[in-house]
């Protein structure tokens, strides 16, 4: 276990590194702080990471021993490594395998744990078990907002684009870019958010790579909060679904299928969708009309 339990620790350690960075002498941060000076030149070595609530924190480190007098050895780590470069195989074949060979017991936890530390492990540390918090009633523009990713064409010459519409308003907006990832996920959210006239709140994605924990860590550090969508639930992300066939059938069927056409025509239809396009759904006003009346 850790050697403190102290939950705010992390985050006083995070407050008196941003400090000394401000310009503050290490000594007056430790005085503000009252702790030892040298602990906080130790607290300078660490980089801060997002913590659970999207606040800059330090980690308190285990303080468990680096060694222990029964760990497996460097001759039965290198079999292990071996046999999973052999045929990739699983840790559970694994160690049915190297009981057979060695007749010693191996836990199954430790031929897991061999090979998440030297990663050849199949768990991402990106992915996590996600919890479905109630689906807010999108009563006002901002409070329920979904994105999405489209991609388009063979792996060789793929397009891709960002999708992201607001349930209350069927506000839009998309951008097309060479490859998706966590931090243009993040780029096209602040885009977007700059763009809007309202205060996005609530954002729901599906369980993609793209939105993965760190992309949840970041949206929280900047005031929003990240919902997936409940799995085998596809009607959780039907909004955004339905805005990115109507993409493709009015916008993108009309262009050529390259970056610099999609970059000059997906604006442009945006825009029209937004101040012109006729909503079946909204009484057959326009999402920039719904947003006004608010």
């Amino acid at each position: 276990m850790a050697y403190t339990t102290n939950p705010h620790l992390p985050r006083v350690r995070a407050q008196a590194v941003e400090l000394v960075r401000r310009g503050k002498s290490v000594r007056e941060a430790a005085r503000h702080f009252g702790f030892a000076h040298n602990t906080v030149l130790n607290w300078l070595k660490r980089k801060p990471e997002y913590g659970w609530h999207g606040q800059l924190v330090i980690p308190t480190k285990s303080s468990r021993p680096m060694r222990h007098p029964k760990e497996l050895s460097n001759d039965i780590i290198r079999r292990i490594l071996d046999l999973r470069e052999e045929r990739n195989q699983c840790a559970e074949i694994l160690n049915y395998r190297l009981l057979n060979e060695h007749g010693a017991k191996i836990s199954l936890s430790s031929v897991k744990r061999v090979l998440k530390r030297h990663h050849c492990s199949r768990f991402s540390q990106w992915k996590k078990w996600h919890q479905y918090p109630d689906r807010p009633m999108p009563e006002k523009p901002g409070i329920l907002v979904e994105i999405d990713t489209m991609l388009d064409g063979p792996p060789f010459e793929r397009l891709c684009a960002y999708a992201l519409m607001d349930i209350c308003s069927r506000w839009a907006f998309a951008s097309p870019i060479k490859r998706i990832s966590s931090q243009a996920s993040v780029e096209f959210l602040m885009t977007a958010q700059d763009v809007a006239s309202f205060r996005f709140k609530t954002i729901q994605s599906d369980h993609g790579s793209e939105f993965s924990k760190w992309f949840t860590k970041v949206i929280e550090h900047k005031g929003f909060s990240h919902r997936h969508s409940r799995v085998r639930r596809p009607t959780d992300n039907g909004h955004i679904e339905r805005f990115i066939r109507t993409l493709q059938e009015e916008c993108l069927n009309r262009l050529n299928r390259n970056l610099r056409d999609w970059k000059r025509g997906i604006p442009e239809y945006v825009h029209y969708y937004n101040t012109e396009r006729p909503h079946m759904g909204l009484n057959m006003q326009t999402p920039l009309q719904v947003v006004r009346s608010y």
